[in-house]
This record gives C-alpha cells, structure tokens and sequence, in this order.
C-alpha cells in the first residue's frame, strides 16, 4: 500500500481524534494555567436616609466590576503556574490533617474526599463486575438455544437504560418509602433510612454500578465462550476435571485478553462516575472527581465559573486514569510481544 492511500483510509480518522481528542485536551491542560478574573475599581457611593432635618448620609467604598465602553464587564487572563494544582489539592491542609491523625479533617478537604471515593468504587465494583459478567456468560452458554435468545434480551435490558434513568431508579426504590426500603422494613420490623449514612449510599452506587455494567460484560464474555476450542474441553472432561478446574485452566485463561478489554474500559468509566452521584442526590455525603470538575465549573451567584481549577481537576483526574491503566496496558504489551 503506497503512502497516498494509506493516508487516505487513515488521515480522516486521525483528523477527527486531533479535532475532538487532542486540541481539547490541549486546551483544557493550557486553562489550568490561567486564571481569568473580572477587574474591580473601587468608587465612592454615598446612601442618604430620607428626610431633611434629620437626613444621614453615609459615605462608603465599594468595589465593583469595571465595564469597558460595551458595557460588558472587562475581564483580564494572568499566569498563575501550578497555583490551580495547589488550590484543588490543598497539600499543606491535607498535611496538617493527616499529622494530626485527623481523618475527617482530611476528608472535609473535596479533592481528598472525591479521590477516596472515586479509588474505592472503582476497584471494588471491578471484580464483581468481571465475576457477574463471567456468570452470567457462563449461565447464557449453558441455557438452551430456545431460551438463550429471551435470556440475553433480559440480561441486557440493564445495559440498555440511560445511566441517570437507572440511578434514579434505584434510588426511588430504597428511598423513603421505596417499594424495597418498604419490604426491608417489614422483615426487619425497624425504620431504615438507607441515604441517611455515606456508607450505605455508596453500597447503592456500587450495586447501581455492577447492576447497570455486568451485562456488558457478559456479553463480551459470552462471544469469547463460542471460540473456546472445545476439543480441549473435551479432554479434560474425559482426564476427570470438574467444571471449576475446565473454568480456571481452559475458559479463563481463553477469555483473559477479554477480561483485561472488559477491565481497561471499567476503570475508565469507573474512574469517571458522575451519573450515580447525580442520581442519588450524594453531594451532601459523597462526591467524586467528576462531580468535583462540574462542581467549579457552576457558575456562582456573581456569574463566574472556576475554569483553572476545574480544568486542573480535569487533568488530576486524567492522570489517574493513566496510572490505574499502566499494569493492564503492560501485560496487553507483553502478551503481544511474547505472541510474537
């Protein structure tokens, strides 16, 4: 294949990644060395009471945004260097937290509190979404074939809902007088309010999260059970092997580039949670580094919006999903080199 056409079938594709993929990312790491703020003048106001013997006059100092001849307000960009970084990470109260053995000190600091959350729901919900995943393929590839259609129509319908529809699903079902609080309530005979303790907010947000991505990855799994070479299960059926030792010697190392696929895009989409913290209205208890990005960049009661630092959050936030993917993308290199 000659240059001319290679770039051909390649240069739109690497257009569009430069377009939407790398000029924003450009942009967004150039922002969180900026800050732009509006310019203030200070003038002088004075402010009478009504009357005329006995009128008061106050005279005062205010600052108030300076308006160019649009009357817009004039804002002015300045180089701030890693000072957006050392706002968002608070490093020296995060210090003084934690050599005062202060763990709640440390988690009121937001960036801290978002990373705990954020680390613990991705690594947790990892596993269990790769075992769910494996059963249900497991149980989808077992099924008959009368039956194996319905069951992944079922087993899909999860996947297919709109990830604030099911989270708020699941949230109106354990709130209040949700049908499944109800129901835990009469088997327990006591009052229990599930949104009331941090903890069990985000035991609902992990189970939403599995709940809502296990099918994807049985399904994945599932096309990766029909190439299972079958002659090797075969031969192991008749040495004696039970099905756990077929699973674990046979399927899963088979299915282990899928598993490491199926994993690469959890812990990004993980790392990323918002849609459960929307949904479960968890502000008040539980944040994550994606809500923490939205949160500065709502504007505030004057109009403004914390650009640099929600795009230095931004950056932290990508950062870390580089580094949860280093050991995947290190052992998908090194079985393609040692396939080769």
């Amino acid at each position: 294949m000659n240059f001319r056409t290679f770039a051909a079938f390649v240069g739109p594709s690497v257009f569009m990644m430069m377009l939407f993929i790398a000029f924003p990312l450009i942009s967004v790491f150039s922002q969180s060395f900026y800050v732009t703020q509006p310019i203030y003048e200070t003038v002088t106001t004075e402010t009478c009471t009504p009357g005329f013997l006995t009128q008061t006059c106050v005279t005062e100092e205010k600052s108030i945004p300076k308006l160019g001849e649009d009357g817009k307000i004039i804002h002015q960009t300045k180089f701030v260097g890693l000072q957006s970084y050392r706002n968002v990470l608070e490093l020296e109260r995060a210090w003084d937290a934690l050599s005062q053995g202060s763990w709640r000190a440390f988690q009121s600091i937001d960036f801290w509190k978002a990373l705990r959350f954020t680390l613990t729901f991705t690594l947790i919900t990892l596993p269990i979404v790769i075992v769910a995943g494996l059963a249900i393929a497991v149980m989808i590839n077992g099924a008959s074939k009368a039956v194996r259609g319905p069951v992944i129509f079922v087993s899909l319908l999860p996947f297919i809902i709109t990830p604030v529809i099911g989270a708020l699903s699941i949230n109106w079902l354990f709130r209040g007088d949700g049908i499944l609080t109800a129901g835990l309530e009469y088997w327990l005979s006591r009052d229990i309010a599930m949104f009331a303790q941090a903890w069990t907010i985000e035991v609902l947000m992990m189970f939403y999260r599995v709940w809502h991505v296990a099918p994807f990855a049985a399904i994945v799994f599932y096309a990766g059970l029909q190439t299972v070479n079958s002659d090797s299960l075969e031969s192991a059926v008749i040495d004696g092997a039970s099905r756990w030792q077929r699973l674990r010697y046979i399927v899963i190392p088979h299915l282990m580039p899928l598993i490491v696929f199926v994993s690469m895009i959890h812990l990004m989409d993980s790392y990323r949670v918002f849609e459960e913290v929307v949904g479960f209205s968890s502000q008040g208890h539980v944040i994550s580094l994606q809500w923490l990005t939205y949160d500065f960049l709502v504007p505030d009661q004057a109009g403004n919006r914390s650009i640099s630092r929600a795009s230095a959050s931004a950056m932290l936030t990508m950062i870390g999903i580089a580094i949860l993917l280093v050991p995947l993308l290190r052992r998908t290199w090194r079985d393609h080199s040692g396939g080769h």
